[in-house]
């Protein structure tokens, strides 16, 4: 059995804490919350841990977190995956060049311009369903009617 980890929660706190309970909110943070509030009312990690089946390891890393952190210490940083190598703006310089300019490009000269231009380096798939996700390129979904049926 670890050391005796003990939280001690104001009435203020304890009523926020259980208020996330029916918040919009991820399930994480209502978790978090809810191991924080049974250590406050007494029980030991192991049995919260249990309770909740988690791993000891874990429920304390959440009453770590909430000692040094607070209410803050209950939602996480930023994910670590990879950013994004293109911004808006870059998009929208494609858009306005689509626009203003006569010709069609397929997504490999967009890729291409994008790199001469803006020096972004983007490949033609992924620049495809970055632009098909905007939906603000290419025909949008038109209804049938009579004139464009194939007959």
């Amino acid at each position: 059995m670890g050391a005796r980890l003990r939280v001690f929660l104001t009435r203020e706190q304890d009523r926020t804490l259980l208020n996330l309970k029916t918040a919009d909110v991820p399930q994480k943070i209502k978790d978090r919350a809810e191991v924080i509030r049974l250590n406050a009312h007494g029980w030991y990690v192991e049995k919260i841990a249990a309770h909740v089946s988690w791993t000891s390891h874990t429920v304390r890393e959440v009453l770590h977190s909430w000692e040094k952190h607070g209410l803050e210490g209950l939602w996480e940083l930023p994910g670590r995956g990879g950013k994004p190598k293109w911004k808006q703006e870059d998009i929208a310089f494609l858009e306005e060049a689509l626009k203003k300019e006569p010709r069609t490009y397929n997504s490999v000269q967009l890729a291409e311009k994008l790199k001469s231009e803006r020096s972004v380096k983007l490949s033609p798939d992924r620049l495809r369903r970055v632009l098909k996700k905007r939906g603000s390129i290419g025909n949008g979904p038109q209804k049938a009617t009579k004139e464009n049926k194939t007959p």
